[in-house]
């Protein structure tokens, strides 16, 4: 039996490098593709409905705590800077849906408030979160 030679041994490794290019070309694609969902930050003691149906679709959510504390993108925002804060996020990513996480001890007021700063940033469907009986 003759023995290999350090030299055959060297030419019969495995090129990795081919299989790493495709594995970044591959994690590029992944992440270029990826749609980026814009939460609130914060949770909220949300009401319950007998009819609460998913909205996987929206991208982008705002919360409102029971004190009327407004968060959006993982930051707390006035009233009047919610429209703003909304044309910023849909030039990142276009959207035709955003949820209203409001809690259940939350004023009506600002609700009502928030919903229309949303419309006037020219979203038109406005989605209300709500958990299951």
């Amino acid at each position: 039996m003759a023995r290999r030679t350090r030299r055959e041994a060297e030419e019969a490794a495995i090129d990795l490098t081919p299989m790493l290019d495709v594995v970044f070309i591959m994690l590029i694609f992944f992440i270029v593709t990826t749609s980026f969902v814009k939460e609130a930050g914060i949770d909220v003691n949300r009401p319950k409905a007998a009819k609460a149906q998913s909205k996987p679709s929206a991208t982008i959510f705002v919360a409102i705590r029971a004190n009327g504390e407004i968060w959006l993108d993982k930051r707390a925002v006035d009233v009047e800077r919610v429209g703003a804060t909304i044309e910023k996020l849909l030039a990142e990513s276009p959207t035709d849906t955003v949820i209203v996480q409001a809690d259940k001890e939350a004023k009506h007021g600002v609700v009502v408030s928030v919903m229309d700063q949303i419309k006037l940033a020219g979203i038109e469907k406005i989605s209300i979160a709500a958990e299951n009986k």
